[in-house]
């Protein structure tokens, strides 16, 4: 690659559209969380301008917006001006922040890496500014894996979701979902005394081997074993990040390279497409062939991305307890609802620095599991798509969800309910049958489609983001490590949260601005399916008033206080629930719609 071949898309334009974008996302999210307070200055009836101070108060912004259901705030980024004692700036991102870092709360000791991830957030939007290959009204078209390259914004909440702190302007090219270039992985052979293998009971190890690598590999792989001296016999083989090989695993393991404990085999025959779940990679030679999810310890949004090699072991068997639980529930299987299994693991133990704490970075660089493709579950006219696409909005401000809805042939009430019965009615299922929660946000999802239209969802990571709620449920001795204690308000912030707050709000934002259909008509669909599940599902009357869908408010939980706080590891994952921020409380946008049988006492 030639050196100016990386900065190609850091032109003066693509740099101003990326400023002024996340500046928009900035002062949105930044309000939404009470972290600033934006002042109404003008109302033309259609538009509020606000006003909004910076730390230093001769600094302003100025911007027109709407405030929206769940205190959205939809801001036109055209009108969005900064004004340094009365004369017009250009808008800067890096400067946004330090001129708010106050009003942000960010420590002096994360600022300078907080900074760094907006930059590789802001590089990353140029790319995908200049390198738009579909807007949306030709992704209703795309393919699964078209569309999942094609997606611009990252998590719809955080205003630092690109971070990637690791990568360099090579590895960006190489491994990034927006760059869609599909690699070969690195495949190693680690000693049995270190590393262990779990799976489901049907699928063994030489089964996985001859699916993943094929005869030949395998004992390609076996005679170089042999020839170092080694017993194949004593070692199982693995996947591994080709970053993670080069950056960490040589650095970090270089003792047990030396005492061959660790060997390097050589890369794959098949090649691999990065999804923006950055460190699974989905087979593109093989396409039925499994998801590999391997560590990669770049640090993006809030956590350095490792796999822990102790959760590994645990991991099949949660899958097989899990599809155990809902293997026999007619109302999921109606609904369609299915998670991609994650089936087998192999996790690696650094014995010099396991003794400083199995929770540090340095003790999740080398796992690795496998995931059920979505593609081995389609049949005739059936397509797969990531949920995130839902909020996708291309580069002429234009959402994907619309023209969705428009090419779909089907009404926008009819193509709600469907999505609805596919997505939040299983959810409200687990949590009421079950006491058990995902976490469901829009890349966790793969929605089954056809004609576009949704009919299955497909669910993801569905081992590390589980908690169940449920004291009364008897777990295996592997999974128990799923069961949080809290309150029953909290236990509803799940859906409230992971569902209204981060998903929904921004649904009804698209159709409140981009449609002829309001916010009000996408809530009271919204509505309709709790009570329509409600209604189905009499036996559980005494859950829906103990957690209440249609209470007026909830807490509302502000993710990116907690990014700003700590953007190394945002939660502590032994207990996540208690590591969350609330302030203030969001007014619930389906309890005008609560139904008589709740109030009944």
């Amino acid at each position: 690659m030639k050196p100016s071949h990386s900065i190609k898309h850091i032109s003066p334009q693509n740099w101003a559209y990326a400023n002024r974008m996340h500046i928009r996302k900035a002062i949105s999210e930044f309000a939404h969380e009470l972290l600033i307070t934006p002042v109404a200055i003008n109302d033309d009836g259609k538009w509020k301008e606000y006003q909004i101070n910076a730390d230093q108060t001769d600094i302003i912004y100025l911007f027109k917006a709407k405030r929206n259901l769940l205190d959205h705030w939809h801001i036109d980024p055209l009108s969005i001006i900064k004004k340094d004692n009365g004369n017009e700036k250009s808008l800067d991102s890096l400067h946004f922040i330090i001129e708010f870092k106050k009003q942000l709360g960010i420590p002096e000791k994360i600022l300078p890496t907080y900074l760094e991830e907006i930059t590789s957030t802001l590089y990353s939007a140029a790319y995908k500014y200049q390198n738009e290959k579909f807007d949306s009204a030709a992704l209703t078209k795309a393919t699964f894996q078209e569309i999942e390259h094609a997606m611009s914004e990252g998590h719809p909440c955080f205003v630092a979701n690109n971070g990637r702190i690791g990568f360099n302007a090579i590895d960006y090219t190489q491994y990034t979902p927006e760059s869609d270039t599909p690699f070969q992985i690195i495949w190693l052979a680690v000693h049995k005394d270190r590393a262990t293998y779990t799976a489901i009971d049907s699928l063994s190890y030489d089964t996985l081997m001859a699916q993943e690598l094929g005869a030949t590999l395998i004992a390609s792989f076996n005679q170089k074993l042999i020839d170092l001296n080694l017993n194949p016999n004593d070692y199982i083989f693995m996947p591994a990040h080709p970053w993670q090989w080069y950056n960490k695993l040589i650095r970090i393991f270089t003792s047990d390279i030396a005492s061959q404990k660790l060997i390097c085999l050589d890369y794959s025959n098949d090649h691999y497409s990065a999804q923006q779940s950055i460190r699974t990679l989905f087979n593109v030679t093989k396409p039925t062939n499994f998801y590999t999810k391997t560590s990669l310890s770049i640090l993006n949004m809030g956590f350095m991305r490792g796999l822990s090699p102790y959760y590994m072991e645990s991991t099949p068997e949660i899958t097989t307890w899990i599809t155990a639980l809902f293997k026999n529930d007619s109302y999921l299987n109606d609904c369609g609802f299915t998670m991609l299994g994650e089936v087998a693991t192999v996790g690696y133990r650094n014995l010099n620095y396991e003794p400083l704490g199995r929770s540090i970075a340095h003790n999740k660089m080398l796992s690795a599991l496998w995931r059920e493709s979505p593609i081995s579950l389609l049949e005739k006219n059936q397509d797969v798509m990531t949920m995130a696409a839902f909020l996708h909005i291309d580069s002429n401000d234009k959402a994907l969800l619309p023209a969705l809805i428009a090419s779909s042939g089907v009404s926008i009430d009819e193509w709600l309910q469907r999505y609805l019965h596919a997505y939040l009615s299983p959810l409200l299922h687990c949590f009421y049958a079950y006491e058990l929660v995902f976490m469901p946000h829009g890349e966790n999802l793969i929605m089954l489609m056809e004609n576009n239209i949704p009919v299955k969802a497909l669910m993801k990571d569905i081992t590390e983001e589980v908690i169940v709620f449920n004291e009364q449920m008897k777990f295996p001795e592997k999974v128990a490590r799923l069961f949080t204690k809290t309150t029953d308000e909290t236990k509803l912030l799940s859906i409230f949260t992971d569902i209204f707050d981060c998903f929904f709000r921004f649904m009804g934002n698209i159709f409140e601005t981009q449609t002829s259909y309001s916010q009000d008509q996408f809530w009271f669909q919204v509505a309709q399916c709790v009570i329509k599940y409600q209604d189905a599902h009499p036996q559980y009357k005494d859950k829906f008033k103990r957690y209440d869908m249609f209470t007026s408010e909830f807490k509302r939980c502000c993710l990116n206080r907690l990014q700003l706080s700590n953007n190394k590891q945002m939660l502590d994952l032994a207990d996540p629930i208690e590591s969350l921020q609330f302030v203030g409380i969001l007014e619930n946008p389906i309890a005008k719609y609560k139904p008589a049988l709740i109030e009944v006492s």
